[in-house]
């Protein structure tokens, strides 16, 4: 959460108390190099803090340039992170961007994204109370997990250490039409408009490092057509839940990758083009937001937000077509806005 610093994640320079020399101490990432990174509080980490993990997930490795020490250090560590909704409740009618309110650039640099979700359920309550009220017994009545901590400690360190499995052909092959498949299911009847990412080269290679994950845990050197076919369905059950559209109902890689479903693409564009036709026939005139609003509303007889307004204005502000007075919420139209 807000404890994280970026130094506190890569690494920091500090002068030895003997010595009196800079020394580089390693962070979390550094340290994790090998092994796996866990970050509580996700949504509450500084926009700086988070800019480090750009590139420990993308290159593992971390970059260091701080009192004349420029270093490069791996980083090569898998990263679980736990985020919780904005207000602390999750709105199934947004995106799981717009509830977690996290960057998509690095949203879309996880290989799985889980929505766990809090709802009733009389069996599962029931042994979750039991189990923390057995807590506080003297003699801790607590269930017993099915396999000894030890045990599973020695097997994943074993199995990362020795076993490094390799794609077949009958792998790949699966692989290549499974990616195909995905890619496949964002094509829409109609025109081109219509077709929505729903796979991108990114979620190849999270393919790819799932089946290698799958054929470690069996101890197999072979990658084989199950590892592939259980790892496609995680990715069905897990990241393209989180980007399904919740007002389509369709599987839409750009709510991870742009933070905005492709519907909300094509709305946007709409309202600039229908905002643009409006103000042409208004060049040289000052006009309230309120009035622009009004106008587009009556044309196209749908209720149009204030925000989506206001954004529409200030991407042509930004491109010198008008000039937008936020505080006043007026607009004056230059004479070079053009349909």
């Amino acid at each position: 959460g807000k404890g994280s610093s970026a130094v506190g994640l890569t690494a920091s320079v500090v002068r030895d108390p003997e010595t009196r020399e800079l020394v580089m101490e390693s962070g979390a990432l550094v340290l994790s190099d090998l092994g796996i990174c866990c970050i509580d509080e996700f949504d509450k980490m500084s926009a700086t803090t988070r800019a480090i993990l750009h590139e420990a997930m993308e290159q593992q490795t971390v970059s260091i340039a701080k009192a004349g020490i420029i270093a490069t250090l791996n980083a090569r560590t898998s990263i679980l992170a736990s985020a919780n909704p904005v207000e602390s409740r999750y709105n199934p009618s947004m995106s799981v961007v717009e509830n977690i309110q996290l960057p998509p650039t690095l949203l879309s640099r996880f290989d799985l994204i889980y929505l766990i979700l809090d709802a009733p359920n009389v069996a599962q309550d029931r042994q979750l109370a039991q189990h923390l009220v057995g807590l506080y017994y003297e003699t801790p009545n607590v269930v017993e997990p099915p396999l000894d901590h030890g045990l599973l400690r020695d097997y994943i360190a074993y199995a990362r250490e020795n076993i490094h499995p390799e794609l077949s052909d009958l792998a790949v092959r699966e692989l290549t039409s499974a990616y195909i498949e995905m890619r496949r299911g964002g094509a829409t009847a109609g025109s081109g408009r219509g077709r929505t990412i729903t796979a991108t080269p990114r979620q190849l290679e999270s393919l790819i490092r799932l089946s290698e994950s799958l054929a470690r845990m069996r101890f197999s050197r072979l990658v084989t057509k199950r590892d592939v076919s259980e790892a496609v369905r995680l990715m069905k059950v897990a990241t393209q839940q989180a980007a399904t559209d919740p007002r389509t109902g369709r599987i839409d890689m750009d709510m991870i990758a742009t933070g905005r479903s492709r519907a909300e693409q094509e709305k946007q564009e709409g309202l600039m083009s229908s905002v643009r036709e409006l103000l042409v026939e208004r060049r040289g005139n000052r006009l309230g937001v309120a009035d622009v609003r009004r106008q587009l509303s009556e044309v196209t007889n749908e209720q149009i937000e204030q925000e989506d307004i206001v954004e529409v204005l200030r991407t042509l502000d930004a491109d010198g077509l008008v000039q937008y007075n936020e505080r006043a919420q007026t607009v004056f139209v230059r004479a070079g806005v053009v349909g």
